[in-house]
């Protein structure tokens, strides 16, 4: 079976509640299974095109969506187990006492925040529907209790600062020049911003297209800017980064001289480095070090030195630099849309920090 969609161990179980027969679950169709059992009822000339057809079942979703959709699914199963009660077929009397555990702390070391009740829904309907199985999301019974959970914890969402263009420059000069970790990171730092990239967009670029399986897109180097292709959760689509206004903040001149000096012809953008930075190994950076980056050079250069420094702490993260863009580019708010992939404007706002917040002044309107 593949990691997509993993069998807790209740569903091997002998008894159902009150030691009665166990119903069996609804098989995973053979296309969502891996292994040689999972083309055992195929005739043999179609196993290859079910091979194919699991890797477009996994291609289908990121593997980050994938691998807490697979721990969603483990958590609910585990919590089925421990209350006698099967996960199979989807009840919504089972998912309401589910989601209220969740929220109560009694599923878990302690409670969950509303967002991520939302998110295990999602994954359970996910898992739901690759076994051929119905869950109403909207069934009376499960929205309900949401709607209860929703309105008894739900917090207003904490959102990581924004990193201002002074504040990238102050970053940037918290770095070392002189060592090949300080040239990648400044052009990570830089590529990110001007980008106004997801941290996992970051790390998954390569150096040219079609390079490496598990590349989230690649770079084009002209002599007026970037381009970045970019493979997202509707399909592809292009970021144009332009030169900066000096070589000391132009993403164009990071980018080429930690591709020159690293020697890094093909295959992923960013690596680590190693050998005391004297040399970059073939592996991929993952997307928590943009956020061990971020955090890290943003509490060296001083950013938000009015606030203590524990609370200076939890400000900053991978996302500081897409907000940052968002919040200080002066243009029109539609190319910033297009900048982020933003399906609305309305979502380009909740980027926006410290902007626009009294554009539109209703007193002053109102005749006040």
């Amino acid at each position: 079976m593949s990691p997509d969609a993993p069998r807790s161990p209740e569903f091997d179980a002998q008894d159902g509640p009150n030691g009665s027969p166990a119903p069996s679950p609804a098989p995973l169709p053979a296309v969502v299974e891996s292994g040689p059992e999972a083309s055992a009822g195929l005739p043999a000339h179609l196993e290859k095109l079910a091979d194919r057809a699991r890797d477009y079942i996994k291609a289908s979703s990121a593997e980050n969506t994938r691998r807490a959709y697979g721990a969603d699914w483990r958590h609910y199963s585990a919590w089925c187990r421990r209350q006698n009660l099967d996960p199979l077929p989807p009840e919504p009397q089972t998912i309401g006492l589910y989601i209220t555990a969740c929220a109560a702390g009694e599923a878990g070391p302690k409670p969950d925040a509303v967002s991520t009740i939302e998110r295990r829904l999602s994954a359970l309907g996910w898992h739901f529907r690759q076994r051929g199985l119905a869950f109403d999301r909207q069934d009376r019974h499960v929205a309900t209790v949401l709607a209860g959970i929703r309105r008894t914890h739900g917090r207003p969402p904490v959102k990581k600062d924004a990193v201002l263009p002074e504040d990238v420059i102050a970053m940037l000069e918290t770095l070392d020049r002189g060592c090949l970790r300080g040239l990648r990171d400044r052009a990570m730092l830089l590529l990110g911003f001007a980008g106004g990239l997801r941290r996992s967009e970051i790390v998954g670029l390569d150096v040219g297209a079609d390079q490496t399986e598990d590349a989230a897109g690649w770079v084009e180097i002209f002599d007026k800017g970037i381009v970045v292709t970019l493979r997202g959760k509707t399909g592809w689509r292009e970021v144009e980064i332009g030169r900066g206004s000096s070589d000391a903040t132009c993403p164009v001149v990071a980018l080429r001289t930690w591709l020159k000096l690293a020697r890094i012809g093909h295959g992923p953008l960013f690596r680590r480095v190693r050998g005391n930075g004297k040399d970059v190994g073939p592996d991929r950076l993952t997307d928590k070090q943009v956020a061990r980056l971020v955090k890290g050079a943003a509490l060296a250069a001083g950013v938000r030195g009015d606030l203590p420094e524990g609370d200076r702490e939890g400000k900053f993260a991978g996302h500081s630099l897409r907000a940052g863009l968002a919040t200080s580019a002066e243009v029109d708010e539609r190319y910033v849309q297009k900048q982020l992939g933003h399906a609305s404007a309305e979502m380009t706002r909740g980027y926006q920090r410290r902007r626009d917040r009294f554009r539109v002044n209703l007193t002053k309107a109102a005749g006040l």
